[in-house]
């Protein structure tokens, strides 16, 4: 450490300061990202072009492409077609959970994993309810096969096509091909893969998800009427202060047999009015305090009734949700997405008391009254990981899907067969589903999450810090002396680390940390650079031990119930079989 000067100590200062960020989470990733890189270029470790060049690297550039095929699949209901196709008609637990690792594994190396686990879960939940199987026995080891088989291709997970872009920038290195990942990744999804249907399955827990807690709703759901000659009667919502009582809260009206849900406090009430007020137990005698309601002599509010008037949606909270460390109120939720919150669920337990005083957190899933269009509205919002509607019906336009699914299968061969670059590719079949009408720009606006592209691009200064002022050079000599100078042992060092920085932080970031250093660690040992590019590729989706390991761990986090614990026990197993398949394997598939 003594060889480093001022600036390589201030790029540890920002690397460190950036993790310790992250994992605070009081900052968004974008802002963490971008206060580093204003940091960097600001102290001359790095030019502005240097500091900026992620915003052109040819795999962040992939990645934004991508998000209009991957709007395309949403858009048309492709995905939601898959997925019914995914889960089928099985006849038991072990017959949905061999299903799902069998079909979902293949199938991620080709589709985004973000969006077939968002259309999963859904599917997941309805065969659940009707089947009587938890979904925390399948969410789980459908999302860790997502994982494993978006480790195959370079379009399966975002982080072989940063990792592939990294290498594009790096001089003497052959650009990656679409499936230079697939030995070590299909070696991974395969052992992976056994492990979940034998000794993973019988690690899973039985949890319930926020529906199945929410069902049972006589003991928090109270439904009242407004006398006709009632004080209240004339009054509007606000007026009558139904908008702060201490143990309840407000979630619809009925009137004339037209249900109204998320009313404004403008509202004004009439005589006969239905209200359905959720909170406490004990809500009830607050409410019978009030002069002019009644209770309901009949208790007509039935949660899971969603396939009539009422639209229950339900959502996980992402950290790029505004709503995140402040109440529903100080949110003004019910106002900003008109959705009135039912229940709220955190580390798979449903939240008790007053709901309008629940601070809410990252991962909290939210089971919501709203309208028939939220979906529409929010559905592709960057502040929701996920956003089913419970029961909802398929919608699936048959001719623009097929269209969808024909470009993306066209570009994989194109990349493939024909040998043309990906992101000329990519681009290409973004061009032919905005031609064919498969997404429209409104809906492309919405599902193109930017502060992703910021965050990934970002990361590329980080990447670059540590090669320029020969910190990375310095790690990698320590882990070369670690190792013995031995190639295998240093690659298992590097290994290790990279899925240690995907369990703290994300992902890709992971991947731009780790990737200067070992090809510094390579070029000091005198051997291939490639095989140290895979095991980054490899270990930087590694992320099953942590919710926050990998985005789709945190999307089945409340629909399945779980609980941190739950991803240690299943996760931390799976981590290894995967982490020695894949050291074995490159060696031999990639020599040194």
């Amino acid at each position: 450490m003594a060889g480093l000067d001022w600036q390589g100590w201030l790029t540890i200062g920002v690397v460190l300061a950036t993790l310790a960020l992250l994992l605070w989470e009081r900052f968004s990733p974008d802002k963490v990202l971008i206060g580093a890189t204003v940091v960097l270029a600001g102290s001359g470790i790095l030019g502005v072009r240097q500091a900026l060049a992620g915003f052109w690297n040819p795999g962040v550039l992939t990645v934004a492409v991508l998000f209009v095929l991957v709007a395309a699949l949403k858009s048309t209901g492709a995905i939601r077609w898959i997925g019914d196709w995914v889960l089928g008609r099985p006849r038991g637990e072990f017959a949905a959970q061999a299903r799902l690792v069998a079909i979902t594994s293949p199938l991620s190396a080709f589709v985004n994993n973000t969006p077939i686990v968002a259309m999963l879960t859904s599917a997941i939940e309805h065969w659940s309810r009707r089947s009587g199987v938890a979904p925390s026995k399948l969410l789980l080891p459908m999302n860790y096969a997502t994982i494993l088989g978006g480790m195959c291709t370079l379009v399966g997970t975002s982080t072989n096509l940063i990792v592939a872009g990294l290498v594009h920038q790096q001089p003497g290195m052959p650009a990656l091909r679409m499936f230079d990942p697939l030995g070590v990744g299909a070696v991974a999804a395969v052992a992976g893969g056994i492990y979940l249907l034998t000794v993973g399955r019988w690690l899973l827990p039985l949890r319930r998800s926020a529906l199945q807690q929410a069902t049972e709703t006589r003991e928090y759901v109270v439904e009242m009427l407004v006398e006709d000659a009632g004080a209240m009667a004339g009054m509007t919502i606000g007026q009558a202060g139904l908008r702060g009582l201490a143990g309840s809260y407000l979630v619809e009206l009925v009137r004339n047999g037209e249900l109204h849900a998320a009313v404004s406090p403008e509202e004004a009430l009439r005589g006969g009015d239905r209200l359905v007020f959720v909170g406490a137990t004990d809500a009830v005698r607050e409410l019978r305090r009030l002069s002019g309601l009644r209770p309901a002599t009949e208790q007509l509010f039935k949660i899971d009734d969603a396939g009539g008037r009422r639209t229950l949606v339900e959502v996980v909270l992402s950290a790029y949700s505004p709503a995140i460390g402040k109440t529903l109120v100080e949110a003004t939720f019910r106002s900003r997405y008109n959705a009135a919150v039912i229940a709220v669920a955190r580390h798979g337990t449903r939240l008790h008391g007053k709901l309008g005083d629940v601070v809410l957190q990252v991962g909290d899933t939210l089971l919501m009254e709203t309208d028939a269009k939220f979906l529409r509205r929010y559905g592709n919002r960057a502040e929701f990981l996920v956003s089913n509607e419970i029961d909802g019906a398929a919608r699936v336009d048959r001719p623009r899907a097929l269209v969808a699914l024909g470009v993306v299968a066209a570009m994989i061969v194109a990349n493939t067969v024909l040998g043309v670059d990906i992101l000329l590719s990519a681009v290409a079949a973004a061009a032919l589903v905005l031609l064919a009408g498969c997404v429209h720009v409104a809906e492309l606006r919405r599902s193109l999450d930017l502060r992703l592209i910021v965050v990934i691009a970002c990361s590329f200064a980080l990447g670059a810090a540590l090669d320029r002022s020969g910190v990375a050079a310095l790690v990698a000599a320590h882990l070369m002396g670690w190792a013995g100078s031995d190639p295998f042992w240093t690659l298992v060092l590097v290994y290790v680390a990279a899925v240690a920085f995907t369990e703290l932080v994300t992902n890709n970031a992971a991947a731009v940390l780790m990737f200067p250093i070992a090809v510094s660690a390579a070029t000091q040992l005198g051997v291939q650079p490639m095989p140290f590019v895979i095991a980054i590729m490899m270990g930087a989706s590694a992320g099953f031990i942590t919710p926050i390991g990998y985005q789709t761990n945190l999307m089945v986090y409340g629909p399945g119930g779980y609980r941190f614990s739950d991803y240690v026990r299943v996760g931390l197993p799976l981590s290894l079989v995967v982490g020695v398949s894949v050291l074995l394997a490159i060696p031999r598939l990639w020599p040194f």
